[in-house]
């Protein structure tokens, strides 16, 4: 059978698109691997809108439920349209390839399984490229976090770092100077090209910034919980140890776009092209939503309201060839 919309992604880009893709009566097939998208790591998110706290477990857990009670667990789309859905999920898939099949697409999963499509809806997400440093992985969580919007809270009046010296690492120090004694940015590079003048002129000038460029980390101190931080100017090689109670890590993220590289442009850093006014990419039939795209700003509810946005877009296109 061919689909009218088939969705990549379980985190909340993806679920909002399954969600209102189940109300319009598209013709729906829903691919994830997983659930929850890169939140589901934490331990307390505190953005997540119409929840004061949640943990990053329960946000997965009740994406899926809303998702799934949108849903009928069959590929007979007979069947399900008269109970009511036309969404179907397949769980625990891995998309592998996406390719162009006349008018169509047929995509392509890990287990051997080959699904033809109007429409795609990439909202595969992506991973946050980890800091390389002895002890950064036992104490991932513990005092060192890649996510300043869910975290940041728990550490004021303390003193943090931020690693990364482009756009993400200003943005996220100028979210700490709100409630952090001291932030302290460690940059591996002489310049910060990366980042706007005027978004450094003006997070540096608060009188609580400090920014240390041309320097690697190497190991991150404590035992149960960050209590510092161990860095190494590259042009000397002299060795410092800096007393903290919490890392911010910016140094990128990798889309999870590789299954889509031969069907729609990707920027430099891997991320799919759309036009941020309906999400569609340069191929035509082809919207992607969330963190695998180059918009400016990657945020849970960003994500599932381009997704949203998409499939407003979508359903007219379907309807209105």
């Amino acid at each position: 059978m061919t689909y009218d919309l088939i969705i990549i992604g379980g985190g909340p880009a993806g679920a909002a698109a399954a969600v209102y893709a189940s109300r319009k009566r598209l013709e729906t097939l829903f691919i994830t691997a997983e659930w929850g998208g890169q939140s589901i790591v934490s331990e307390k998110i505190y953005n997540w809108i119409g929840t004061t706290s949640i943990s990053g477990n329960e946000l997965a857990e009740n994406l899926k439920k809303h998702v799934m009670a949108n849903a009928i667990g069959t590929e007979n789309l007979k069947e399900a349209e008269d109970m009511g859905s036309t969404l179907l999920v397949k769980d625990g898939e891995k998309v592998i390839k996406i390719e162009k099949n006349g008018d169509n697409f047929k995509v392509k999963t890990e287990s051997g399984g080959e699904f033809e499509t109007k429409t795609v809806l990439i909202s595969s997400g992506s991973g946050r490229r980890k800091l390389e440093a002895k002890n950064a992985d036992r104490l991932e969580h513990k005092g060192l976090t890649y996510c300043a919007s869910c975290d940041g809270p728990l550490f004021s009046g303390m003193d943090v770092v931020v690693a990364g010296g482009g756009n993400a690492g200003f943005e996220t120090a100028s979210q700490l100077l709100a409630y952090c004694k001291s932030v302290t940015l460690l940059h591996r590079s002489e310049s910060f090209n990366r980042a706007d003048e005027i978004t450094v002129e003006k997070v540096l000038k608060n009188p609580k910034m400090k920014a240390i460029k041309n320097v690697d980390i190497l190991e991150v101190k404590g035992d149960k919980f960050v209590e510092g931080i161990v860095y190494k100017d590259r042009t000397t090689g002299q060795e410092t140890e800096l007393k903290v109670s919490g890392i911010f890590v910016e140094i990128g993220q990798i889309p999870n776009t590789d299954f889509a590289k031969d069907v729609v442009p990707l920027d430099e850093y891997g991320r799919v092209k759309i036009n941020p006014l309906n999400q569609k990419t340069e191929t035509p039939g082809i919207w992607a939503a969330g963190d695998c795209t180059n918009i400016l700003y990657h945020q849970n509810n960003i994500a599932a309201g381009d997704a949203v946005r998409a499939l407003e877009d979508i359903y007219l296109a379907i309807h209105t060839k």
